[in-house]
């Protein structure tokens, strides 16, 4: 009885600090970002031509 609560505090605890490093880095939202200016290397994955230029 005694083991089974020491695994389950363990669990907990190892549990709450992965939760803790995940918020710390947060690397799933630094990848979801869209860039706030479009270069021309973002242009072209987003099939935009960079060379042709808008005739205003």
């Amino acid at each position: 009885m005694e083991q089974s609560i020491a695994i389950g505090v363990s669990i907990l605890v190892v549990y709450a600090i992965v939760l803790l490093i995940g918020k710390k880095f947060k690397l799933s939202s630094r990848y979801e970002r869209k860039p706030r200016v479009l270069n021309t290397w973002s242009a072209l994955d987003e099939g935009i031509d960079p060379t042709v230029q808008d005739k205003k």
